[in-house]
């Protein structure tokens, strides 16, 4: 296991045992805590905690970099919820911001793990020609498959 990891795992541990949704961090506490650099703990954040992972992640710099983690809630209408997605879908998406986003619909049981598994079967590893073009095609099929799951869903 790497640093990274240790580092994700005590920043994820902490934002689930906390009774709010959002918890503050100073950076250059958390980088002496693991006995690192606090880039290492930048490059954590800006990797790990993203929108498509369900993290929204605000810092400050100065003052040893105050930090401020909120794990994104979900409305309990998978509807709602994979409609803001749909919104918020950029008209090209790359396959590891594709990967995360299936991987957090399964997370929060708006698909099955066996759905997550057609979708990035599709969408990771299905994809070929310009990387342009796959992109482009990457969120057009991705944006069919929330919508025929949505559609699946409104019918039962």
């Amino acid at each position: 296991m790497t640093l990274s990891d240790l580092i994700e795992r005590y920043l994820r541990s902490m934002v689930e045992e906390s009774d709010n949704p959002t918890i503050e961090i100073v950076r250059s506490n958390l980088a002496e805590h693991f006995s690192c650099v606090p880039s290492q703990i930048n490059y954590v954040l800006t990797t790990r905690f993203t929108p498509e992972r369900g993290y929204l992640v605000e810092s400050r710099r100065g003052g040893g970099g105050h930090v401020r983690i909120t794990r994104l809630l979900l409305a309990d209408n998978k509807q709602h919820w994979a409609n803001e997605i749909l919104k918020a879908l950029p008209e090209e998406i790359d396959a590891a911001a594709a990967k995360h986003i299936c991987d957090r619909l399964a997370d929060e049981k708006i698909i099955t793990l066996r759905e997550r598994a057609i979708m990035q079967a599709a969408l990771v590893k299905g994809i070929d020609g310009p990387q342009v073009l796959r992109d482009r095609l990457r969120a057009l099929i991705l944006r069919s498959m929330i919508l025929a799951i949505l559609g699946a869903e409104s019918k039962n």
